[in-house]
C-alpha cells in the first residue's frame, strides 16, 4: 500500500510550471518534491506528497488533522 504524507513547503525553486520543486518539512526531516502538478502552491503552503511528487495543497486544518492521525498509528 502507498501512502500520501502531508508537509510544509519552506522553500521553491524554479520558475518553470514543469520544473518547479520544492523543499518540504515533514516533521524533523526535510525533502524535495516536485511541484508540477501544484502550480498554485506557496511557500508556507502544505501539501500532500506521494513518491516525492506533490499532489494536492491541503488546508492548513486538513493537514494537521492528517499529522495527527499519522502520529497516533506510531
Amino acid at each position: 500500500m502507498c501512502l500520501a504524507t502531508p508537509g510544509q513547503i519552506i522553500s521553491i525553486e524554479g520558475d518553470d510550471a514543469l520544473s518547479r520543486r520544492g523543499q518540504v518539512r515533514f516533521g524533523e526531516a526535510v525533502r524535495d518534491a516536485c511541484l508540477a502538478f501544484v502550480p498554485e502552491a506557496k511557500e508556507g503552503n502544505y501539501v500532500l506528497v506521494h513518491a516525492g511528487v506533490a499532489i494536492a495543497v491541503l488546508r492548513e486544518d486538513a493537514a494537521a488533522r492528517a499529522l495527527d492521525l499519522l502520529g497516533q498509528i506510531e
